[in-house]
């Protein structure tokens, strides 16, 4: 069985319009949120073998917090440029090209896409995952090549303002 737990950077700020895109750091919120959910996290207890970050400097800001919090080394942090803006079929393609050694991996992105592609890789539908949203997903698989759409069940989602977390 393999877990997939994929995360949507943290508010970001627009407080500079003069900064590109990617690099926009988190907003006031986005760094209240981020360490609360992490923490909350935190409490389901999962080793995360290898998490993996798009190089705008939300995500990792992002990404970074939830390292700290979870006891993952910063230094191991992989960053992958594909994670920026990517598609649904770019996000695949880093999945199947995981270590099979590896059950718990963390992703963090950017939306659109990584809504579209949690609803890819399960039969449910989430709206929208927040900023800061996790969604858990476990595949009956031993290879991570062997992930396709449909095959993932929702295990885990939470986000900042939910009451409830599954």
């Amino acid at each position: 069985m393999k877990h997939l737990y994929i995360v949507r950077h943290a508010k970001s700020s627009w407080d500079d319009l003069s900064l590109q895109d990617a690099q926009r750091p988190l907003s006031e919120r986005g760094r209240r949120d981020a360490p609360r959910m992490a923490k909350r996290f935190k409490e389901r207890e999962v080793a995360v073998g290898q998490m993996i970050s798009s190089p705008a400097v939300r995500a990792m800001e992002t990404c970074k917090v939830f390292a700290s919090i979870l006891g993952y080394p910063e230094k191991d942090i992989r960053i992958e440029r594909s994670l920026y803006h990517a598609s649904e079929d770019g996000m695949l393609e880093v999945v199947r090209g995981l270590s099979d050694t590896l059950d718990n991996i963390m992703i963090f992105g950017h939306n659109p896409g990584l809504t579209d592609f949690v609803n890819s890789l399960t039969s449910q539908t989430i709206t929208n995952v927040p900023t800061c949203g996790i969604a858990g997903l476990t595949f009956p698989v031993d290879r991570w090549q062997d992930v396709t759409w449909g095959m993932g069940t929702l295990e885990y989602y939470d986000y900042p303002k939910s009451k409830e977390r599954k």
